[in-house]
C-alpha cells in the first residue's frame, strides 16, 4: 500500500513537471526563421490542402512540387512559377530523366520519399527514389535556378514543357539558351493572358523540341489526380552525356515579354552562385519573422505559430520588373514608380491578412491599395479577387471598401484616396451583387437599393434575373448578400466622411444598417424574406440548398447569424441583450448539427472544422469566437480560441483546417497566438484573448516595439485576471491601433479563475 502511495505520488510529480516544462520559457533557436516548416498542413482533411511554397516575400515567383498532398508519393512535374498557391494554377514546368530521351520521360511520375525532402521558404529539394537524382530549387524575386545531381552512368535529361495548351518553345544564342511562351487559359479563374521564360542550362548539352504529344488521353487518370489537365505543346529538352557532375537551369518569368524575361534573368540570377542565391533568401525571411519575437510556450506552438507567419507573405505578389508592369485590367504595359501588386482575395482576407500588414508593413500595404487604385483606373471596376490578368468573379460583397477603410484609419494613406472612393461608389451603386459574379448590376440589385435587403427565392420557385441565369451552380445567396452589402456599405460611408464627403456618407451609413431588415426576431436569426417582403421560413442549419447558396453561401444560419460586424453592439440589442448574445454564441459552440457530419458536409462542403456548429474551415466564421467580448463572459472567447489554436492549428500534415485561401486562416492564427484581434476591421481597435506566449514583442517599422507579457501563464493559467496597458489599468478586453503604433506593453495578469469583470464594448 505505502509502495502504491509512493509510486503514485512519484507518478503525479512527473506529470505535474512535465506539464508544467511544456510552458516553461525555452532558449530560443537559431532563429525565428528556423521554426518554419512549409510541410505543415500539406494535408487538408477538407477542401484544399497548403503547399510547401518556396518564394521570397510577397514575390512573383512561387514554386513547389506539383502533387496532390503530402500524401501523394509521386510528383508529377515541377512549376516555374505559381499564378494560384492555393488549387493551384502553374505556368510552364521542369523535370529530370536519365537514359534515352522518350516521351514517357515528360509524361511519367516521379517517385520521392518524404524523408529525403527538404522544404523551406528559401530552399527545395528532394530524392527522386526511382531514378536516384537529387533536385535542389532556390528562388528569386522574378526567377529561380534548379540544380540537378543525376546518378553516374547514363546519359541526363532536364525536359521542359506547358501547363496550357499551344505554349511554345524556341532555342537562341546558338542553342545555348531558351525562351517559351506560356498561353495561360483559366476559364475556372476568368484568367487569360501571356507568360514568358528565359532560361540557360549549365554546360553544353545537346538541345532540342518535340511537338506536343498527341494522344494525352492515357495519361488522363494522372493528370486528373493532380486536378490539372496534360496539354498538347511544343516540349523542349536538353539532354547530357553520363557524369557526376551537377547541372542547373537558371531561367527567369517576365508578363511583359521575353525580353523582359531575359533582363530580369541577366539582373538576378545570370551569375550569382547558387548557394549566395539561396542565402539571400534565408536573409530576407530571417528578417522578416525576427520581426515578431516570442518567449513560452512549446516547440510546437512556435512552429506552428512561425510557420503561419510566413504563410501570411504569399499574397499579395509584386509583378513590377525594372519600373514596368503588365496590366491585365487593360491589356497593357505600365510605367509607374511604385510597384504593381496583385493576387488577393478580400473577402477572405479583409479579416486578418491586411490587418496584419498594417501593422508589420504599412508601406506596402499603402502599395497594395494603389495598385487596387490602378487596376479600377484600367478596367473601370474596383477588383475584389485580382490576379495576373485581371478580376477573378469571386464570392460577394465589396469587401475592398473596408480594407481601405481600415488602412486609413490605421494612418496609411499613401494612395490616391478620392480615386479609390469613386471606384468603391461604383461597385456600391453600379455592380452586380451575385456571388462569382463581375459587371454591372440589374433589377435585383435596384430592388436592394429600393427595399433594403436582397429578394430570396422560395423553394421549387425558378429564377427569374437574366443575370442570375448566366452561370450555373450559383444562386442569390440572399441573405448572405444583404449583410454582406450592409458592412460594406457601412465601411463605404465611413471612408467617405474621413474624406469629408457627408452626402455620401449620409448615404451610405444607412445602407449600413439594412441588416436589421432580415431579423426574423421570433427566431432568432437573420432569415430571407421574398419580393413582397414576406419571410421564407427555413431551418437556419441546413436550409438553402447545396452550401446555402440560396439564402447564404458556403455556410449555414449559424454562422451569418453574426454577420453584424460593423455593429456589433446593434446585434447585440436585436438578440436581446448580453447575456441573451452569450447564451446563443454557447449554442453555436455546443449544439451539434442535428445530422451525421457526412450528411452535413454533403450539404456544407466548406464548414468544416466543427465544434457544435461552428466551423473553423471558412473564413466567414473567424471574428465569432471574439464575440464573447461583447457580452458578460470575455472568458469564454479565452476558452474557444485557445481550444481552437491546440485543435486546429498543429504542427503536423494536418495542421490546418479548412481553406487557408493563401494567408487568410494563417493571419487568423498569428492574430490569435499574439493574443489579439481585429474584430472589426474598419474600426482601429483590437480585441484581447488569451496569448499563448509568456512575451511577444512587435518591431514596429517607426523603430518602436509593442510588447505583450502573459504574467503566470500555464496552460490553465489561460484566464485574463487584470490587464495595463503602460502601466494603466484597461477596463475592458480592448485596445486602439493607436496605442499599439506608439509602441508599449500591453501587461496581462494571468490565472484559473474565470470571475474577472471587464466592461463591454460598444
Amino acid at each position: 500500500m505505502l509502495l502504491t502511495l509512493r509510486l503514485t505520488l512519484l507518478l503525479t510529480g512527473l506529470l505535474t513537471t512535465f506539464q508544467a516544462a511544456a510552458w516553461q520559457p525555452k532558449p530560443a533557436a537559431a532563429s525565428p526563421a528556423s521554426y518554419i516548416d512549409p510541410s505543415i498542413g500539406n494535408v487538408a482533411p477538407m477542401l484544399n490542402s497548403n503547399r510547401p511554397v518556396a518564394h521570397l516575400p510577397n514575390q512573383m515567383v512561387r514554386v513547389f512540387p506539383k502533387r496532390q498532398d503530402h500524401l501523394d508519393m509521386q510528383i508529377t512535374e515541377f512549376p516555374l512559377l505559381a499564378t494560384n498557391v492555393i488549387t493551384p494554377q502553374t505556368v510552364f514546368s521542369i523535370k529530370p530523366s536519365c537514359g534515352a530521351l522518350e516521351d514517357t520521360g515528360w509524361f511519367r511520375r516521379l517517385t520521392y520519399d518524404h524523408d529525403f525532402e527538404t522544404m523551406l521558404p528559401w530552399y527545395y529539394a528532394v530524392k527522386l527514389t526511382d531514378d536516384d537524382i537529387f533536385l535542389e530549387f532556390t528562388p528569386g524575386a522574378r526567377s529561380g535556378i534548379y540544380r540537378f545531381k543525376f546518378p553516374k552512368g547514363d546519359s541526363r535529361n532536364l525536359l521542359l514543357s506547358h501547363c496550357y495548351p499551344n505554349g511554345s518553345f524556341d532555342w537562341v544564342e546558338g542553342g545555348t539558351a531558351i525562351v517559351g511562351r506560356e498561353q495561360v487559359d483559366d476559364a475556372i479563374h476568368a484568367q487569360k493572358g501571356l507568360a514568358y521564360l528565359y532560361g540557360k542550362f549549365t554546360g553544353k548539352p545537346q538541345t532540342g523540341k518535340r511537338d506536343g504529344e498527341k494522344d494525352w488521353g492515357r495519361y488522363s487518370v494522372t493528370a486528373q489526380t493532380q486536378g490539372t489537365r496534360m496539354t498538347p505543346g511544343e516540349r523542349a529538352w536538353a539532354s547530357y552525356a553520363a557524369g557526376d557532375d551537377a547541372v542547373e537551369f537558371r531561367y527567369a518569368i517576365s508578363f511583359i515579354s521575353a525580353e523582359q524575361a531575359k533582363r530580369n534573368y541577366e539582373k538576378e540570377v545570370a551569375t550569382v552562385p547558387f548557394e549566395t542565391l539561396k542565402a539571400s533568401g534565408k536573409a530576407a525571411w530571417e528578417k522578416l519573422m525576427s520581426r515578431i519575437s516570442v518567449e513560452g510556450g512549446t516547440e510546437a506552438q512556435r512552429r506552428s505559430f512561425y510557420t503561419s507567419l510566413y504563410r501570411c507573405f504569399v499574397r499579395m505578389v509584386d509583378i513590377t520588373e525594372n519600373g514596368q508592369y503588365f496590366s491585365g485590367y487593360d491589356q497593357r504595359v505600365h510605367t509607374d514608380k511604385r510597384p504593381f501588386y496583385t493576387d488577393d482575395y478580400t473577402w477572405g482576407n479583409y479579416l486578418a491578412l491586411h490587418p496584419l500588414r498594417c501593422i508589420l508593413e504599412p508601406d506596402k500595404e499603402a502599395d497594395m491599395l494603389q495598385s487596387y487604385v490602378r487596376m479600377y483606373e484600367q478596367s473601370g471596376w474596383m477588383p475584389d479577387y485580382p490576379r495576373h490578368f485581371g478580376d477573378r468573379p469571386g464570392m460577394f460583397g465589396f469587401h475592398s471598401a473596408v480594407v481601405f477603410l481600415d488602412a486609413y484609419r490605421k494612418g496609411i494613406k499613401n494612395f490616391e484616396m478620392s480615386k479609390a472612393l469613386e471606384g468603391l461608389v461604383k461597385s456600391a451603386d453600379h455592380a452586380t451583387m451575385l456571388p462569382s459574379r463581375n459587371g454591372p448590376g440589374g433589377a435585383l440589385e435596384e430592388f436592394f437599393y429600393k427595399n433594403g435587403y436582397y429578394p430570396a427565392l422560395r423553394p421549387g420557385e425558378p429564377e427569374t434575373d437574366s443575370v442570375a441565369l448566366l452561370k450555373r451552380g450559383q444562386k442569390r445567396s440572399a441573405v448572405a448578400i444583404t449583410l454582406a452589402h450592409s458592412y460594406d456599405s457601412w465601411a463605404l460611408g465611413e471612408f467617405a466622411r474621413e474624406l469629408g464627403e457627408t452626402t455620401l456618407a449620409a448615404k451610405y451609413s444607412a445602407r449600413g444598417e439594412n441588416y436589421k431588415n432580415l431579423w426574423h426576431a421570433k427566431s432568432g436569426f437573420f432569415f430571407p424574406k421574398d419580393v413582397q417582403g414576406n419571410f421564407i421560413e427555413i431551418d437556419p442549419v441546413f436550409d438553402g440548398g447545396h452550401a446555402g447558396l440560396d439564402y447564404f453561401n458556403e455556410n449555414n444560419g449559424w454562422i451569418y447569424l453574426w454577420h453584424v460586424q460593423q455593429n456589433i453592439a446593434g446585434l447585440r440589442q436585436l438578440m436581446g441583450g448580453p447575456d441573451q448574445m452569450e447564451r446563443k454564441l454557447d449554442q453555436l459552440f455546443n449544439e451539434g448539427v442535428g445530422r451525421s457530419k457526412y450528411v452535413f458536409w454533403e450539404r456544407f462542403p466548406d464548414q468544416t472544422g466543427l465544434i457544435g456548429q461552428f466551423g473553423m474551415g471558412n473564413q466567414a466564421s473567424f471574428f465569432i469566437p471574439y464575440l464573447y467580448n461583447y457580452t458578460n463572459a470575455p472568458w469564454k472567447t479565452q476558452k474557444m480560441t485557445r481550444l481552437l489554436l491546440d485543435s486546429w492549428f498543429q504542427d503536423n500534415v494536418f495542421g490546418v483546417w479548412g481553406d487557408e485561401d493563401g494567408g487568410s486562416m494563417s493571419a487568423f492564427a498569428v492574430f490569435t497566438y499574439l493574443g489579439f484581434y481585429p474584430i472589426a476591421p474598419g474600426k482601429p481597435v483590437y480585441g484581447i484573448t488569451s496569448p499563448i506566449f509568456s512575451k511577444t514583442s512587435i518591431a514596429l517599422p517607426n523603430g518602436k516595439r509593442f510588447t505583450i507579457k502573459a504574467n503566470n501563464l500555464s496552460a490553465k493559467n489561460k484566464y485574463i485576471q487584470s490587464a495595463r496597458m503602460n502601466g494603466k489599468p484597461l477596463r475592458s478586453l480592448e485596445f486602439s491601433h493607436s496605442q499599439l503604433a506608439a509602441g508599449g506593453i500591453l501587461e496581462l495578469d494571468m490565472g484559473p479563475g474565470t470571475d474577472a469583470k471587464w466592461e463591454m464594448p460598444d
